[in-house]
């Protein structure tokens, strides 16, 4: 009976990451081979790839927000 929880909570856990990253794809401005890149990541390593992912920032660089200070 625990064996079936854990494996229940598992298949949950992954399902759940995975649409974590997929949301997170949907939202980074990528193109069609880098999106399939990414989101192909995300399904091969089954535990860590949707950290990886989020973790790698795919796609262009935000520029920074930081005020220029006058010289």
């Amino acid at each position: 009976m625990i064996a079936e929880i854990l494996r229940i909570l598992l298949g949950a856990y992954l399902v759940l990451s995975l649409a974590l990253a997929i949301t997170y794809l949907a939202r980074r401005r990528l193109t069609l081979g880098e999106w399939f890149f990414w989101g192909g990541l995300a399904l091969i390593i089954p535990v860590f790839g949707p950290f990886f992912v989020i973790s790698a920032r795919p796609g262009p660089r935000q520029p920074s927000r930081r005020p220029h200070l006058p010289k």
